[in-house]
This record gives structure tokens, C-alpha cells and sequence, in this order.
């Protein structure tokens, strides 16, 4: 069976347990040292049901797995451009750019897990006088919840400038991120550690977007609009606001209208546009839109917070029925179409 045979054929899990197997139980016992119970116990279960292996699957996946550990090892102590050269006098080209591709991406991996296993709050304590490049930079590690959350509580004039870094964000080299790690590494106690590798980008900031609060929403698209408006229009194609609703049909509308409250629909009314309004009463029943006219009638002094909530839970209502394929949204203005 040649190398590649082996590699599609096995699952990674299959791949460790053959791994621990070779190692022998003394130096398994000190890798699973360093595994969560989780990981143990998935790890464990595969080496009883793994089956026999030929000579040349376990000399393939050993072999595999000595090129990543020395592909690890000339990354960090040498970086990237020391790392490739060495790996490719030793495995050649092709394999060499197969190991740095995969170690780059489990380190990646280990850098994001640091920052999403943090709580929201202890990163905003340690962002919050940091350069609005830095908070780009670390959110952009973060969950698109957390980070929603930390730009939503990040001063006004900070909000626009990290949304726009991050949008911005590209290929990050290892002499910057040398320079985080050195700035950040006694006050967050540990190291960022990554090598070149995409970050950030407009697909990201449309996923905070679609996690932030109704107001920070309005209030970063108003002022990217005037600042930026054709970064403005990347982001809103990615995501759904809602003000997209006109651009729904009429039984999408429906579909939706069915899982929103009453009183939040009329809520969301009082505070919406008169084409808004019209269209979402009219995809009711005549009863429905004559009681929601009524409370709507006796709404006073209703908050602006309110509203918005209100209108967010209609969003979020459409994101769930996206996410669940009872809708499909289609992007760039084109009508929804129903599965």
C-alpha cells in the first residue's frame, strides 16, 4: 500500500492509536500525560478496536508521524523560512510543504484554543488599553461570540477603527507576531505563537456582526457607511440585518412571522420603517394585524433599546431558520427561496 493509500484510508484517531501503540505502554503512559480525559478516553477506546495493521500502514503512519515532530521542532526553533529549508533537503519539496502546512495549522489551532477557552470578561481586562491593532489582532482568535461582545462594550471611538482592522487583517508573519508576544507575554502570561497563517478578513467581522447587539450593529454600519461604504456593503452581503427583510418573499416572511411574540412583533413595528411596517403586516392574518395595530395603538413611550430588541429577535429568528434549512437566504439582494 503506497504512502498516500494509507493516509486516505485511516482516520487520524486510528492514526494516534496506531502511534501509541508503536510507543509501547511505558511512553504512551507519558503522552497521555498531556491529554484532556476526553482525548483519553476516545484515544483509548480506538486502540482497543484498532485492527491489525500491515507492516507498511504502521511504517507509513510512524514515518508520517517522525516528519511532523522534526517539522514542529525546525518551526520553532528556527521559523518558517529555516523550517523549510531544512525539511525540504530532508523529506523533499512536496512533503515538506504537506508537514508545515499541517504543523502551521495545529498550531494555529492551539493559539485559537488559548484565546476562546478565556472568558469574555478577563479578555476585556486585558484588551482594553491595548492599540486598537492589538485588540484586532487577539479578537480575531477569538469566538465570533466573544468578540461581539468585547467590541460591544469597547468605547465608541475604538468600535469602527477595530471592526476595520480586523476586516483588514491578512497574512500575519512570525517577526510580527514575535513583536505580540514579546508586548503581551507578562501582562497575558502566556504566548501567541503562530506562523503565517489568513486571519481576520470581512467574513469574519460579518460573523460578529451577526452575534453583535442590535444598537453597536446600527451604530457601526451608520458610520462605516460614511467612513468606508463599499467595506460597509462586504459586510452586509455576508451577513443579514434587518433591515433585509424587504428583501424576503412573502412566504419566507410567513415562515418566520410564525415563531415571533405577538407583543415583540409589535414592538418591532412601532420602532420600523413605513415600507417595513406595511410588509410585515400585510404577510399576516387579518385578525393578527388587527389586534397587532391595536397594541401598537397603545404602545407610549417606548425605548429605543426596546425596539431594537425586538427587531433583533426577528433576526435572530431568521438566522435560526437558516441555520436549521427551513430557509435558504440568498445574498446580494436576491429573494429567499424555501426549502
Amino acid at each position: 500500500m503506497s504512502r498516500n493509500t494509507a493516509k486516505k484510508a485511516l482516520s487520524p484517531v486510528t492514526r494516534a492509536a496506531a502511534v501509541v501503540v508503536a510507543l509501547g505502554s511505558a511512553q504512551a503512559s507519558e503522552v497521555y500525560k498531556h491529554l484532556t480525559e476526553e482525548e483519553i478516553e476516545r484515544l483509548t477506546l480506538e486502540v482497543a478496536r484498532l485492527n491489525r495493521l500491515s507492516p507498511d500502514e504502521m511504517q507509513e503512519i510512524i514515518d508520517d508521524f517522525y516528519g511532523l515532530c522534526t517539522t514542529q521542532k525546525v518551526i520553532s526553533e528556527g521559523g518558517v523560512l529555516y523550517a523549510r529549508n531544512v525539511l525540504e533537503k530532508a523529506f523533499g519539496a512536496q512533503l515538506a510543504t504537506s508537514y508545515m502546512e499541517r504543523v502551521s495549522k495545529a498550531m494555529q489551532t492551539r493559539s485559537f484554543e488559548f484565546v476562546r477557552k478565556a472568558n469574555y470578561k478577563n479578555l476585556m481586562m486585558m484588551l482594553q488599553n491595548e492599540h486598537p491593532q492589538t485588540i484586532a489582532f487577539v479578537l480575531s482568535y477569538a469566538t465570533a461570540d466573544q468578540s461581539s461582545k468585547i467590541i460591544s462594550e469597547l468605547p465608541k471611538r475604538l468600535q469602527l477603527d477595530v471592526i476595520k482592522r480586523i476586516a483588514t487583517l491578512e497574512s500575519v508573519s512570525p517577526e510580527i507576531v514575535s513583536i505580540v508576544e514579546s508586548t503581551l507575554e507578562k501582562r497575558f502570561s502566556t504566548v501567541i505563537s503562530v506562523d503565517m497563517t489568513e486571519i481576520g478578513g470581512v467574513p469574519f467581522v460579518a460573523d460578529i456582526m451577526n452575534h453583535i447587539d442590535r444598537t453597536t450593529e446600527k451604530y457601526i454600519f451608520d458610520e462605516l457607511s460614511k467612513s468606508d461604504p463599499t467595506l460597509s456593503d462586504d459586510i452586509r452581503k455576508l451577513m443579514f440585518v434587518f433591515e433585509d427583510i424587504l428583501e424576503l418573499d412573502d412566504s419566507t416572511i410567513q415562515t418566520v412571522l410564525r415563531t415571533i411574540d405577538a407583543q415583540d412583533l409589535a414592538v418591532a413595528i412601532k420602532g420600523s420603517n413605513e415600507d417595513i411596517k406595511e410588509l410585515l403586516l400585510s404577510n399576516i392574518s387579518a385578525r393578527a394585524r388587527e389586534n397587532i395595530l391595536s397594541d401598537i395603538e397603545y404602545l407610549r413611550n417606548v425605548r429605543m433599546k426596546d425596539v431594537e430588541r425586538a427587531q433583533q429577535k426577528i433576526v435572530d429568528a431568521i438566522r435560526t431558520l437558516e441555520e436549521s434549512g427551513e430557509i435558504v437566504i440568498s445574498r446580494g439582494g436576491e429573494d429567499a427561496i424555501i426549502d
